[in-house]
């Protein structure tokens, strides 16, 4: 049991009757693909293939039937692999119903994209995009559609990139987020239970992976004084005046209104389509009560719109002095950083946050 070829041979073997117990299960019924790419810890590209199918006691079934590594990711490559495992199961490309795959063009292109190769095989594999997915997406983009959502993103992406880049930075995080939740439970500020005040990461944001701008968000914020602390030490340590100038600039950027502002209206809406994304994941969901669900999230967002303007600015404010970061005055003019000071806007700070970012950004959302 200790030798790495004895325990190869007892995974093999462990596989093989597994993919036995699922074809068999299958009985040659039709079914349906899910397949997706990723990297493996050595960076080599795999893909995972899952057969989705009526079982006989009349279950929907969704097995992980191989993980195949490609050395090319074109369509044609990717067919190729699949269509091979297919034959080694003695499996027809004729008895695929369904595809489902991410938005990658490789997968999804209308001419040379993987789901039309395999519909030329096979005319009834039609091509189902994930409503989840789908969610995931739109959400982002309409958000997107917002200057000051897109900078959040930007800023956020390129702190992970100066503080991911190093062991040593992201112990010091560590370290330094362990001592505020310490100083805060010693405060009374925080309460102790299982599961509570667990260690937290940088999370990198992606527009294709469910969920992850918001947990991107929610833990840039809990993460927030320690974020600031690493970085003001990068600014005055740091070997190179390049990284130093880098750390400065994100440092300014972090202390500012509209920083703080942005990071908490985006966890505030995506904290509400967070929900529905989970629910419509849910195996046992049925598309009646997922068009109920949509119905839920959206009288929430309306009723966010209405009527908690004014708690989230109590919220961002009671953030900004713990951070020591300026509150504008929300009655002086609006000044963009795309104009001149001397071209003021004809409409206020409050008028600007307010109407222009976030009944907008909600509006889209909506």
């Amino acid at each position: 049991m200790t030798s790495p070829m004895i325990q190869k041979d007892i995974v093999s073997a462990c596989k093989i009757e597994t993919v036995k117990a699922i074809l068999d299960e299958l009985n040659g019924d039709y079914f349906a693909l899910l397949v997706d790419e990723s990297f493996d810890v050595s960076r080599k590209e795999q893909m995972a293939i899952v057969f989705r199918y009526i079982d006989r006691m009349g279950f929907v079934m969704e097995r992980l039937i191989d993980i195949v590594h490609v050395e090319d990711t074109s369509a044609s490559s990717l067919k190729e692999a699949i269509f091979n495992l297919l034959a080694q199961h003695s499996l027809s490309p004729s008895s695929v119903r369904g595809q489902c795959y991410d938005r990658a063009s490789n997968m999804q292109g209308e001419i040379n994209g993987l789901k039309m190769l395999i519909r030329r095989e096979s005319k009834s594999a039609h091509s189902i995009h994930c409503f989840a997915h789908q969610l995931q997406l739109t959400l982002v983009g309409v958000s997107k559609k917002c200057v000051e959502v897109g900078k959040l993103v930007v800023l956020i992406s390129n702190i992970f990139n100066v503080l991911g880049s190093s062991f040593k930075r992201m112990n010091n995080l560590r370290d330094s987020q362990k001592s505020t939740i310490q100083v805060a439970l010693d405060m009374g500020e925080l309460t102790t239970g299982r599961g509570l005040n667990q260690q937290l990461g940088l999370s990198r944001a992606c527009d294709t992976r469910c969920r992850s701008h918001y947990k991107s968000f929610n833990n840039f914020i809990i993460m927030f004084g320690s974020i600031l602390e690493v970085l003001e030490s990068l600014a005055l340590d740091a070997r190179s005046m390049d990284e130093r100038a880098k750390a400065t600039e994100h440092l300014e950027a972090c202390q500012t209104f509209e920083i703080a502002f942005m990071l908490h209206l985006m966890r505030d809406v995506l904290a509400i389509t967070n929900e529905l994304n989970k629910c419509l994941q849910k195996k046992e969901q049925d598309i009646a009560n997922a068009m109920l669900l949509v119905e839920v999230a959206k009288r929430r967002l309306q009723v966010l719109r209405d009527d908690e303007w004014d708690s989230l600015i109590a919220k961002v404010s009671t953030f900004c002095i713990k951070h020591d970061i300026l509150i504008p005055n929300f009655e002086e003019q609006y000044v963009s950083s795309l104009r001149s000071r001397r071209k003021l806007a004809n409409y206020t700070i409050l008028h600007h946050y307010r109407v222009e970012v976030f009944c907008n950004i909600i509006d889209w959302q909506l």
